[in-house]
């Protein structure tokens, strides 16, 4: 799987849970989906932060670095959008348009990554590369914060790599408490796992 590919798979993936979240019947299941969006996107910005895009400024070089400081600006609006959010309850009348206003900023990002971080990233790569970063990015994912931290460091990637660790273990904790739809969280599993 290429590292667009894995992106891909990624954000469609949050579309489902969005659109669970806005289906789901009763306040007790929006929260279960409130869960789960919160969890694969918290996972997702940080992984793509510490995996993505350090490769895109490696194989990019200036373009990459521009390329990625638009997408630190993108991910700190989606980022403070879910800290507030992972905490509100749906039954709160600021849920639906701050759900609404997250999932406008990120769409934008991932037009952005569609339209020009990947394809410019992939015309740079081999299959192989762009395979590694995938795998990369996926497993990163497994130890990385579970809840959003819009005051994390992102100036450096050790820095937001060292905040993400130490975040990580009460995130695990604090997210074990919380109730998930226990087919979509093993299918979630599941399918990651798979692509180790």
């Amino acid at each position: 799987m290429l590292v667009s590919e894995a992106l891909a798979a990624d954000h469609k993936y949050l579309d489902e849970c969005y659109e669970n979240l806005k289906a789901a019947p009763t306040t007790d299941d929006k929260i279960k989906w409130r869960n789960m969006l919160v969890w694969n996107l918290a996972r997702h910005a940080i992984s793509e932060e510490l995996t993505v895009y350090p490769a895109m400024e490696k194989w990019l070089g200036e373009e990459g670095k521009a390329l990625t400081k638009t997408d630190f600006e993108q991910h700190q609006a989606v980022k403070e959008d879910l800290y507030t959010l992972q905490s509100l309850s749906p039954a709160d009348p600021k849920f639906a348009p701050l759900l609404e206003q997250l999932m406008h900023d990120l769409h934008t990002h991932i037009e952005h990554e569609k339209n020009e971080d990947m394809p410019r990233l992939e015309a740079k790569l081999s299959r192989e590369e762009s395979e590694k970063i995938a795998k990369s990015f996926m497993r990163t994912k497994q130890f990385v914060p579970t809840k959003s931290h819009p005051g994390a460091p992102t100036s450096s990637h050790l820095a937001e790599g060292l905040a993400g660790l130490l975040a990580a273990p009460v995130d695990k904790l604090r997210t074990m408490m919380e109730s998930f739809p226990d087919e979509a969280t093993k299918s979630a599993e599941v399918d990651w796992k798979s692509l180790l």
